[in-house]
Parts: structure tokens; C-alpha cells; sequence
């Protein structure tokens, strides 16, 4: 799931958008949905990091996420770069290569938040990560005032959001790292790096087919490994199901509640009117807890638990029951730890009784989100757990049989626009708390073949590193996206 303090998806929902973002993940700008092609048609050192930034400077650089996503909103078509726009990305290799000259580049909006100071850390440590800044690459402008800029360093390519003022003189109000291509990156490199984080971690990644998924590259694929706010992939699923057997319509009005802890619906009023796309595109796209347990009940639980084991998952005595937000979070409590041994030892059967007959004490009433915001709570116990190879299998049958929520699957891409835009067709979903991020991707290439891809990394003793697992996982899809692996 997606907890204050968090990255999108989860938040992303993901993308550099630091802790806020997951919110989904998580505070990614969400892409215009393409339509598919019909499914079935065919800190020591270290060399180049996979990281884009440090943590401290995906931090920075995310206090103007917000900015970006009021001003920076894709287009369909791109209008070409002018003179006034083009001049400050000169700018911006200058000032990379070394100081000098900001408080004519910044404007004061931008300067307020990441001082000159800050800002000169910022271009040392990618100075330091990926060599001398060389030359200007593509400049692509995707409104009157948003574009994206490379620029070329010694060992690698790193892309920018670029955001400047309509008002003369064009002073640049939003600057955003989105992404980096390093020399001779390769999809065994990204494995590399993957199987070197810290904690444990696990992915697969696969060319659907009509013959079902062929792995193409794959590490602990079969792994049941936490993977929080992932299990709304269930939950859309079942829905998917309701509306294709004509039990439910996507216009069917149901009453929020019960609301969770965190997310926009939190504050909305008890037992809102809302229907079913609305709480499934707001639980997807922004990852929301109260849309996730309204529909989660709505749809009715027992028939979201078959889902789970009806799409392909490998273990669904350790996945079920699929708890509500707010149960799994009323679990990790400190005050619950009597309630949390006994759930992780009993059989499904078991936890359901328990369920219901501890409901008064597993609301989101009893969530202090606090006392977890920091630290892992429980992920190898109190949990949605799945492996890649489930969720694989999970974003195949919606490739299959979505039918309308393959459109909000795609509101929030899960990385930056410019790297989403290399497909025809990009899903997402993904999950992150303190020691838990995860991330899960339905593709479909230019040339239409489809692909899936999931991963997920594990740290029960410490926060996960959010901006490197999701710098990892765009330099993998970045690769897919542009050279198709041998089969």
C-alpha cells in the first residue's frame, strides 16, 4: 500500500517524487492513456551508479513535483523548442559543469525552495556519478513552458523536466532528474544492480503470448515477496470480471466506506455516492486506501480472494485473506501484537474468523500511522504477498480480459512521461511502506508484442531506498522498451 512518508506507486507511483510521491506513486503526472493494440496481436564508490541521485538529491529535487505536475501536463502533439526555452538548456549544461550565474537561470520561486547551495551539490553529485557534462542532447518541448532536455555526461545520458515562466525572461521554475541511460547499459547490468541492493529482493520479467508469459530475464522469480499496495491488481481483476459476466457495471453507485487512514477519499464525506470506475481509477492511478477497502468489501472479499487464486497465484495460503488498509495497518500496531501472532500462524480459515471477530480493534480508527512511518512494520508477517511470477500472471489476465480497465491502468505510467512515452501502451501498479517498494508493468512495444514486468525489493530492518529501485526499473524498461530481447 501507499503510506504517508512513502515514494507511487507506487508513486508511484515513482520517478524521482521522493517520499510523497507513492501516493501514486505516486505523484507521477499521469500520461494520456493510449489505447492498446487488441491483445493477441502480435556510499562508496562505485562505478557508473544505477541511481539517477542520491537519495538527499531525489529529496531536493521532489520539493517542486507539485509545480511540475500543474504546469507540465503531456501534449499530444510536441511543438518545437523556441529560442527562449532552447537558450536556457544551454544554460542548464553551463551551470551543470560548474557554478555560476543561478539567480540568472533560477527564478526566485525555484531558488526558494533549493537554494544556490543545494543546487551546487546537486550538479557535484552528478559530476561525480556519471563524469564531466559534454553537450546539449534532444530538447523536447511538450508545451508552451514544459519540455524535456538531455544532457550528455562522460558515462551516461540524464534527462530533465525542464519548466520555465511564460514571463519574460523565461526563468526556469521547475527542474526535474527523469531519468539517465548509461554507456553500454544492458538488461544483465540492471540485474547486476538489482541483486546487489541491500535486504532481498526479486523480478521477472516476460514477453506475453498466446501461450501464456516466456520469461526473458528473471532473479528469485517465484519469491513471495511483500509487495503492498500491488493487491488492488486483485481487486481491479475481480472488478474486471463483475462487469465482463454482467453482475456489475462500471456506473453502479456505491456508498464510500469504510474509509481508511491516508488518501484524497479520506476526507471526502462518510458513505459518498461514487461509482465504480471513480473508486477504481482513484484506487489504481493514485493508489488510494479508502477506494482500495470500498471496493475490496463492495465486490465482496471472498470473491476477490478466488481472483487471486483463479489468476495464477502460487500461494494463496500465505496471500489470504486479502486485508483491507486499514486491517493490515490496525495489525502492525503496537498495541495489536496479540492479534498479529495469532494471524500469522492460523490457516486462511482461521484469519478470517479472526477477522471478524476482532473488527473493532482492525478499523482505521486505531491506525496511528505514526508509530510505522519510519521503520518496517511486520512486512515478513502482516502483508500482501505475491511473487513476480504471480503478478505476472495477474497483469497477463488483464492483458486478456481487462477490457476496460487496461484504460485505468495506464492513468499513472509509474515513470517519467518522457520514458513512458517509448511505448505504445504502459500499465502500472505498484506498492511501497517503510522496507517495502514494488513495482509492475503491462506493456505493450511499438512493434505491439506485449511484455510484463514486476519487481519487488525487501528490507526488514531498514527503509528501502525508493529513487534507486525506481531508477533501476526505468533503465530496465527503457531497455526493453527499445531493443526487444532475444526469445
Amino acid at each position: 500500500m501507499t503510506m504517508p512518508g512513502s515514494v507511487r506507486s507506487e508513486r508511484s507511483r515513482d520517478m524521482l517524487n521522493a517520499r510523497h510521491a507513492t501516493r501514486h506513486r505516486i505523484g507521477t503526472a499521469p500520461a494520456l492513456p493510449r489505447a492498446p493494440v487488441k491483445a493477441g496481436a502480435q556510499s562508496p564508490k562505485r562505478s557508473p551508479s544505477p541511481r539517477l541521485v542520491t537519495r538527499a538529491t531525489a529529496q531536493i529535487l521532489a520539493l517542486l513535483a507539485l509545480l511540475l505536475l500543474s504546469l507540465a501536463a503531456p501534449v499530444s502533439a510536441a511543438p518545437s523548442p523556441s529560442p527562449d526555452y532552447q537558450s536556457r538548456a544551454r544554460q542548464l549544461l553551463r551551470l551543470l559543469a560548474a557554478p555560476g550565474d543561478e539567480s540568472d537561470f533560477f527564478a526566485p520561486l525555484f531558488l526558494d525552495a533549493v537554494p544556490v547551495d543545494r543546487w551546487r551539490a546537486i550538479a557535484a553529485d552528478l559530476r561525480a556519478q556519471h563524469g564531466k557534462p559534454l553537450a546539449l542532447g534532444a530538447v523536447r518541448r511538450e508545451s508552451a513552458t514544459a519540455g524535456q532536455v538531455e544532457i550528455r555526461y562522460e558515462r551516461a545520458t540524464v534527462g530533465f523536466t525542464l519548466v520555465v515562466a511564460p514571463q519574460p525572461p523565461a526563468r526556469v521554475i521547475g527542474l526535474r532528474i527523469v531519468g539517465a541511460r548509461t554507456a553500454d547499459d544492458s538488461l544483465d547490468k540492471v540485474m547486476a544492480d538489482l541483486v546487489a541492493l541491500p535486504g532481498t529482493s526479486a523480478l521477472s520479467i516476460a514477453r506475453l503470448t498466446d501461450a501464456g508469459p516466456q520469461p526473458i530475464r528473471a532473479h528469485r522469480a517465484d519469491a513471495q515477496m511483500a509487495t503492498g499496495s500491488s493487491f488492488k491488481l486483485y481487486i481491479l481483476a475481480e472488478l474486471a470480471r463483475a462487469v465482463a459476466a454482467g453482475d456489475r457495471r462500471w456506473s453502479d453507485v456505491v456508498p464510500l466506506g469504510p474509509k481508511s487512514f491516508s488518501g484524497r477519499l479520506m476526507r471526502w464525506p462518510d458513505a459518498a455516492p461514487m461509482t465504480l470506475h471513480s473508486l477504481a481509477t482513484a484506487m489504481i492511478a493514485e493508489s488510494d486506501n479508502s477506494a482500495a477497502d470500498t471496493l475490496l468489501l463492495a465486490l465482496g472479499r471472498h470473491r476477490v480472494d478466488a481472483m487471486v487464486a483463479a489468476s495464477g497465484h502460487a500461494d494463496p495460503a500465505r496471500a489470504l485473506p486479502l486485508l483491507t488498509t486499514a486491517e493490515a495497518f490496525a495489525l502492525k500496531m503496537p498495541d495489536a501484537a496479540d492479534l498479529r501472532a495469532r494471524y500469522a500462524a492460523a490457516t486462511p480459515d482461521a484469519r478470517r474468523a479472526l477477522l471478524r471477530a476482532a473488527a473493532a480493534r482492525l478499523s482505521a480508527a486505531h491506525v496511528d500511522i505514526g508509530s510505522v512511518a519510519e521503520t518496517p512494520a511486520a512486512i515478513d508477517r502482516i502483508e500482501w504477498f505475491a511473487s513476480p511470477t504471480d503478478l505476472i500472471a495477474l497483469l497477463d489476465h488483464l492483458r486478456r480480459d481487462g477490457g476496460d480497465a487496461l484504460p485505468i491502468l495506464a492513468v499513472n505510467p509509474g515513470i517519467a512521461p518522457a520514458d513512458a512515452g517509448r511505448w505504445r501502451y504502459l500499465g502500472y501498479k505498484g506498492g511501497s511502506e517503510p522496507g517495502v517498494i514494488a513495482m509492475s508493468f503491462l506493456a505493450q512495444r511499438q512493434d505491439g508484442d506485449w511484455y510484463a514486468f514486476s519487481a519487488s525489493w525487501n528490507n526488514s530492518t531498514a527503509r528501502v531506498d525508493e529513487a534507486r529501485f525506481v531508477a533501476l526499473v526505468t533503465r530496465a524498461l527503457n531497455l526493453l522498451a527499445q531493443d526487444a530481447p532475444a526469445r
